[in-house]
């Protein structure tokens, strides 16, 4: 019965506290936000840590939904805003371990080479900035209009498309190198 009411009415009741009206919503949305968390992150063992911590704090989080927005959209904001989150933390976390000596500098290696593994387009998503990559996740990977990405974003329509502009362009140039070499 509660996976035919309406995301938003969930919502109101999860922030609420009704336990079954929260679960219901981490299940119905659980795989979306998953796959999301992969796209941005890059690496399913990254992406299933952020996708347990975003479920770990909804219940908090749900408190600051006004259903000003689609509930989806607010949930997509939450795991864009969890991402570039634990991107930072990596960043401070990288630049603390610079200068730990020959051990880090062979991890960094071993990781780089293990990157360098990926199929061709995924090496090509991962070479674009945060901002094209989490563009090209919301719009291709979880078809929403780029309307609809700009919302999660809080660009607008027009930037949205001037960023999937962009990334083509950019995977032309790349497809071209590569070809040519």
């Amino acid at each position: 019965m509660l996976m035919d009411t309406p995301d938003e009415i969930l919502a109101k009741a999860a922030a609420a506290g009704d336990r079954a009206a929260f679960a219901a919503l981490v299940t119905r949305h659980y795989d979306r936000v998953h796959g999301l968390c992969w796209r941005l992150t890059g690496s399913k063992a990254d992406a299933e840590d952020l996708t347990q911590e975003i479920c770990a704090s909804l219940p908090a989080r749900l408190t600051s939904w006004r259903g000003e927005a689609r509930f989806t959209t607010w949930l997509y904001r939450v795991t864009v805003n969890a991402a570039h989150d634990a991107r930072r933390r990596a960043a401070t976390r990288g630049k603390a371990a610079d200068g730990w000596g020959d051990w880090e500098r062979a991890r960094q290696d071993a990781m780089a080479r293990d990157r360098d593994a990926e199929e061709w387009l995924f090496q090509a998503m991962q070479g674009l900035s945060p901002e094209l990559r989490e563009t090209v996740a919301l719009v291709l990977g979880e078809d929403l209009t780029q309307g609809e990405a700009g919302a999660v974003l809080g660009l607008s329509e027009g930037t949205v498309a001037w960023r999937m502009s962009e990334v083509k362009r950019r995977l032309r140039a790349l497809a071209a190198r590569e070809a040519s070499a």
